[in-house]
């Protein structure tokens, strides 16, 4: 070290304090670890982005937030599990996305770089051209007048001409939804769910801090149900108590469909400005989750300071498929209603690294490395982990008045194989999708699962023609088993998984999947049923589910969970889900309305069954810049 070395003439300093050759040694040794420390300690301050950008090149130190973090502490229920997992999943980076931000291109690892002065200008050599005076641009603004004039029905329909049973089933169902809203109001009022048998509220981990999930995912049902009081309510809590500045761990995938999607919602419903500018100012907290590099979306982000991470559960570190392909929706409305273009080409992103890589066998395994862009693990399932992917690719081409050919592709692509391989008939003669691990298939179908009626019904369709009916059929086929799984059950509901395999068909068993939550995905496929087939057997088991539910989860203040469906002496899990209000209760109540209530034609159900319009005449490029 050259401050160490000894000056012509002159002792060196050690030996003028006196220190002799072992003290000289120990003394260097110290000196050195204080400097060592000292220089480390710039790389483990609690925000050290600064400092290292005095050491290290620009482009390693914005990668910071690419590391991976293990959360803190373990996370709250996942909404598609599988058994090694947690049931349901649940503002310093957030300014490298701040709506409004300037033009910015986006890399290969999808970050964004900000285009410096000089970029891109004269060439090598030259002078710099004059720099042309800064244009400002005017705010955007989405012109709702117009959008709604593109619906081509009412929002809640003509309601004319039904039969009386099928008016009084509705009502009824009805009664249902006031009867979980007045309870949640009462004993929960501003938390996250209510736990009806202790009468109180829980709030859980899953939301970073945010409150009020069920006040959000109840929204637009009460507006459906025409509960004007209870919708007030609702939107007096959003105005004046929904805060968005929390600083906690959330799941992207969760946060999304039922927040997001609930307030864009509400927005198209009525037009009411505070439930767009919550979206947007959500939305924008998400956006730091795409950090990563190949712009894979991590699970989990922390919405004050924009920290991202992996799941702990999740595989060497993976993002999750069902996860980070369950935005796309809800993030091209954020781009309609912000003109900001950023949303959309975040997930636009995502599917180009899914086009460029090898599936197995057509497959889309459920692990993903958001680092290396390569499947982690090939386990893939159309229930838990995998399930809303495959339901936003057709859905994502509808959205689009069947403009999105790329998503229609995938989609065909994807159910192509899924048939080849994952289709299956039991002895019995039920069809059923089973799930594949690494080539060997798992003989058991989950509840999440049973979604997938509905969706290959959707897809139908829009089926080439000598396939329009194959689908259909196959659609009515998985359906039929799904109603099974409650049929052969005591309460007449629902196991989470039901296996074929030991000599058993539809139903679970093992202990630990013989719960019911309240989940929608049974009732969610008799809905899509009726509307493209108007046989009256889904109406009729549809019913089947409502009476289920009086008899076996309504107890005195809501609605509960049961944690065995083969038991009628139920015991019951206390907690009324808000998905039970944002979906199972409004699927059961279209499933009694016409057709043009939240038509079809004019909407598409994001996977929280918050509708989200079709974009008939691109109303995007009618939006105005005033």
């Amino acid at each position: 070290m050259l401050l160490l070395r000894k000056l012509p003439g002159m002792p060196g300093w050690p030996a003028a304090l006196g220190l002799r050759l072992p003290q000289k040694f120990l003394f260097l040794l110290f000196l050195s670890g204080l400097l060592t420390l000292c220089f480390g300690a710039l790389f483990l301050l609690p925000d050290s982005s600064r400092f290292k950008r005095l050491f290290l090149p620009r482009r390693a130190a914005a990668g910071d937030s690419d590391l991976p973090r293990s959360p803190p502490a373990a996370a709250a229920e996942p909404r598609h599990a599988s058994p090694a997992a947690p049931r349901r999943l649940r503002d310093k980076l957030r300014a490298a996305a701040r709506l409004g931000a300037p033009p910015a291109h986006t890399s290969a690892g999808g970050s964004k770089q900000q285009v410096q002065p000089g970029e891109g200008g004269a060439e090598a050599g030259t002078d710099s051209a004059p720099t042309a005076p800064r244009q400002t641009r005017a705010p955007f603004r989405f012109d709702y007048e117009k959008f709604h004039s593109s619906l081509r029905h009412p929002v809640l329909g003509r309601r004319g001409g039904e039969e009386p049973e099928t008016r009084a089933r509705r009502l009824k169902i009805k009664e249902m939804m006031k009867f979980a809203w007045d309870n949640y109001k009462r004993y929960a009022f501003g938390k996250n769910e209510l736990r009806p048998l202790t009468k109180n509220g829980h709030i859980g981990n899953m939301f970073g801090g945010l409150r009020g999930a069920t006040i959000v995912d109840a929204l637009d049902t009460l507006y459906i149900m025409e509960l004007g009081e209870e919708f007030q309510e609702a939107k007096s809590w959003v105005e004046k108590s929904f805060d968005l500045n929390v600083n906690g761990e959330a799941s992207l995938f969760e946060v999304n469909i039922r927040y997001v999607g609930g307030l864009l919602t509400t927005y198209y419903l009525t037009g009411e400005e505070v439930f767009k500018n919550k979206a947007l100012e959500l939305g924008e907290k998400l956006l730091p989750a795409f950090n990563t590099p190949t712009g894979i979306p991590r699970g989990v982000i922390n919405l004050g300071s924009g920290m991202s991470w992996s799941w702990g559960w999740a595989s060497a570190g993976s993002s999750i498929l069902a996860e980070f392909g369950t935005l796309h929706l809800e993030f091209l409305h954020l781009t309609e209603l912000s003109g900001n273009p950023v949303f959309t080409e975040k997930v636009m992103n995502i599917r180009k690294v899914l086009n460029r890589i090898e599936k197995p066998q057509g497959l889309y395994p459920n692990f993903l490395s958001p680092v290396t862009g390569n499947w982690v693990q090939h386990h893939v399932s159309i229930g838990g982990l995998g399930d809303s992917f495959y339901e936003y690719l057709i859905k994502s081409w509808l959205m689009s008045d069947k403009r999105d050919s790329e998503a229609k592709k995938m989609y065909n692509d994807a159910l192509e194989a899924i048939e080849k391989h994952l289709v299956k008939k039991s002895a019995g003669g039920l069809t059923y999708i089973a799930e594949w691990r690494g080539g060997i298939l798992d003989h058991k179908m989950g509840h999440l699962a049973c979604f997938s009626g509905g969706m290959i019904a959707l897809g139908a369709e829009q089926a080439a023609e000598e396939k329009k009916q194959h689908y259909l059929d196959l659609a009515a086929e998985i359906t039929h088993t799904c109603h099974e799984s409650y049929a052969r059950s005591d309460t007449k509901l629902g196991p989470e998984a039901f296996r074929f395999d030991s000599g058993m068909e539809a139903m679970a068993t093992r202990l630990s999947e013989r719960y019911y939550i309240l989940r929608p995905e049974v009732v969610e496929s008799y809905m899509y049923m009726w509307r493209l087939t108007h046989d009256p057997k889904y109406r009729q088991w549809g019913w089947e589910v409502v009476k289920a539910l009086e008899k076996y989860c309504r107890v005195e203040a809501g609605f509960s969970g049961i944690r065995d469906v083969y038991t009628t002496t139920p015991n019951h899990d206390n907690m009324q889900q808000s998905f039970f209000l944002a979906e199972t209760l409004k699927y059961l109540y279209l499933l009694f309305c016409d057709d043009d209530v939240l038509s079809l034609e004019d909407w598409v159900f994001n996977t929280e069954a918050h509708p989200l319009p079709v974009d008939h005449t691109n109303f995007k490029a009618k939006a105005s810049m005033q």
